[in-house]
């Protein structure tokens, strides 16, 4: 931490805390004042937990070191760059650069930084890769919604039925009562799906000899492994987005009745929604320790920052559970 120049004796009360409104964060500790302002969405325990102590007579400063020491599983450890050295030009848009590291990329994805990205030359296609996080429950909340109320009324109607493809003889009829587990089962569906996703596509090895295979594993999530706090690429922008839900939509009517279906694909919308939103939290919330979202964040701080073959759940760790790749938890230290 460095100290806010010119030294914290020359600043009045009335100053530090005309400063703070105005977006800084001082943190004091004896006769020092330490700008923590550009570190402030980095703090692995959260903005929030800097901003309540900013600017007060306690000893904060000693307050951050003790959160930092007694759960480790939150310090993020980002790599000190030579951005003139690096591996890739800074200066450029890294998307047509990164096909290029071949075999150095899979360590080099892996070592954060704190800066943003910017990945293509255009302007606007830049600006459709990237998007803020409310516009998720924006655009699909909505769409959650009307899917929901049309398919019930479906339901009601008495006419859903299962196996018509296959006979007309045996079909099952589905009665409206049936729509709430419907709805749920896709949410739970999500959960397995978003697991899968990022274990096996996200986190693939691209080939180090494929210049394209590079390029797209960094589109779809080494950029945000590289880094995980620009905050404008840690949910999904709405144009791919759409894309990749519309295929999902397609298969679900393909497989079952039109009804059916599309309860289900509803309910894994909304399963999709608390995803994006639930993952942004994670980066930039700051949840009560102890609490269920504390150890959902300690999970996602390490899957960034020490075990990223390992930790792939997001909105929840029961997939990690039943397939074996929980983070490791730190080793306790034995006493004499």
């Amino acid at each position: 931490m460095a100290p806010a120049p010119p030294p914290a004796a020359s600043f009045s009360p009335s100053e530090v805390q005309r400063r703070l409104a105005a977006g800084a964060c001082w943190v004091r500790r004896g006769a020092r004042l330490y700008d923590l302002s550009s570190f402030v969405r980095h703090h692995p325990g959260g903005e929030q937990l800097l901003r309540a102590r900013a600017g007060s007579v306690e000893n904060e400063a000693v307050a951050l070191e003790e959160t930092q020491k007694t759960d480790p599983a939150m310090e993020p450890r980002f790599k000190v760059v030579d951005w003139d050295k690096d591996l890739v030009d800074w200066r450029k848009p890294l998307l047509w650069q990164v096909g290029h590291l071949g075999e150095r990329y899979d360590e080099w994805v892996h070592q954060p930084v704190t800066r943003p990205i910017r990945l293509f030359h255009s302007d606007l296609i830049e600006g459709l890769s990237k998007t803020v996080w409310y516009s998720v429950p924006i655009i699909w909340v909505p769409l959650v919604l009307y899917l929901s109320w049309s398919y019930y009324r479906t339901f009601a109607q008495g006419n859903v039925r299962l196996f018509t493809s296959f006979t007309t003889e045996y079909t099952v009829a589905v009665p409206k009562s049936m729509f709430p587990g419907l709805f749920m089962l896709g949410t739970f569906l999500w959960s397995l799906i978003e697991y899968l996703i990022h274990r096996f596509l996200f986190h693939m090895k691209p080939p180090s000899d494929s210049y394209y295979l590079i390029m797209l594993h960094f589109v779809m999530h080494g950029q945000h492994h590289k880094a995980p706090f620009d905050g404008s690429r840690l949910v999904f922008p709405p144009v791919p987005a759409s894309l990749v839900i519309g295929v999902f939509y397609l298969c679900m009517q393909l497989i079952l009745p039109e009804a059916v279906g599309g309860t289900v694909f509803a309910g894994g919308l909304l399963g999709y929604v608390l995803y994006d939103m639930t993952h942004y939290y994670l980066h930039f919330g700051s949840p009560h320790k102890g609490s269920y979202l504390y150890s959902l964040k300690a999970h996602h701080v390490k899957h960034h920052f020490a075990h990223q073959k390992s930790g792939f759940g997001i909105s929840t760790k029961l997939w990690d559970y039943c397939f074996h790749t929980l983070t490791p938890e730190k080793p306790h230290l034995k006493t004499q």
